[in-house]
C-alpha cells in the first residue's frame, strides 16, 4: 500500500534551507547526513510516526555526479521552498511500472545503515513539472522517523496545484485525506502544519 513517507524542501545551501524551515515553523531541525551518490546532504524534522521532512541540498564538499541530481537540484534557485513530496511503497519495481514514464529506474542508496531503493528519473525532474512524487523503498524495518524527536509538528495538510489535477490526481492513486490535488495555474506545493505554536505554512 502506497504511503505518504516524506516531504523535502530544497535549498541552495543546506544553511538557507534550515534557517528557513525553522523560521517559517518554529522548531529546529536535526541533522541528517551525506548522499555519496548524488553528491546532496540534509537535515530532518520528525512529523510523527513513519512521517518527516527532508531539508535538501547539493553538499559543495562533494564531487558532482556524471548524472543529473534528484529532486532537480542541478536547476535549483531562488529562495529554499517546498519542491517535492515521497511516496513509500511495497514493490518498488512494480510501482515504477504502473507511474508515468519518466517516474525513474530503481537505484539502491545508503546513508549511514539506512538502506533504501528509489526511482531516480534520467533527467533528475519527476513528471507533471516535478509535482509527480518520487516513490521509495526501505530495504530494513528502520525509517528516518525512528530516530527522530517528537518536533511537537504534524502535517495536517498537503495541497498540490497544477494546470493537469486530473491527470496527476488519477496517477497518484493515494488514499490520505491530507492530500488534496487542486487545478492551479503553475505548479506548485503548500503543507500546513499543527505546530507547538499554532498552525503554520510552508509552501
Amino acid at each position: 500500500m502506497r504511503a505518504l513517507d516524506h516531504i523535502a524542501v530544497s535549498a541552495s545551501t543546506l544553511e538557507d534551507g534550515i534557517r528557513a524551515v525553522q523560521a517559517a515553523l518554529g522548531v529546529s531541525l536535526q541533522p541528517g547526513g551525506k548522499h555519496s551518490y548524488m553528491g546532496t546532504h540534509n537535515a530532518l524534522l520528525g512529523l510523527g510516526p513513519d512521517l518527516y521532512l527532508e531539508v535538501i541540498a547539493v553538499d559543495p564538499a562533494a564531487p558532482r555526479p556524471a548524472y543529473p541530481r534528484w529532486f532537480d537540484l542541478d536547476h535549483f534557485s531562488g529562495p529554499p521552498r517546498l519542491t517535492n513530496w515521497i511516496l513509500r511503497v511495497p514493490d518498488l519495481d512494480a510501482a515504477l511500472a504502473q507511474s508515468p514514464e519518466g517516474t525513474g529506474r530503481p537505484v539502491s542508496l545508503a546513508r549511514g545503515d539506512f538502506r533504501w531503493r528509489m526511482g531516480v528519473p534520467a533527467d533528475g525532474r519527476l513528471p507533471f513539472d516535478n509535482l509527480y512524487p518520487a516513490l521509495i523503498q526501505w530495504q530494513e524495518a528502520m525509517h528516518p522517523s525512528d530516530r527522530l524527536p517528537d518536533s511537537g509538528c504534524r502535517l495536517v495538510g498537503l495541497e498540490l496545484f497544477h494546470p493537469q489535477a486530473v491527470a496527476l490526481r488519477r496517477t497518484v492513486d493515494l488514499d490520505d485525506p491530507r492530500i488534496t490535488i487542486s487545478e492551479g495555474p503553475a505548479p506548485r506545493l503548500r503543507a500546513l502544519f499543527e505546530t507547538p505554536d499554532g498552525q503554520k505554512i510552508l509552501e
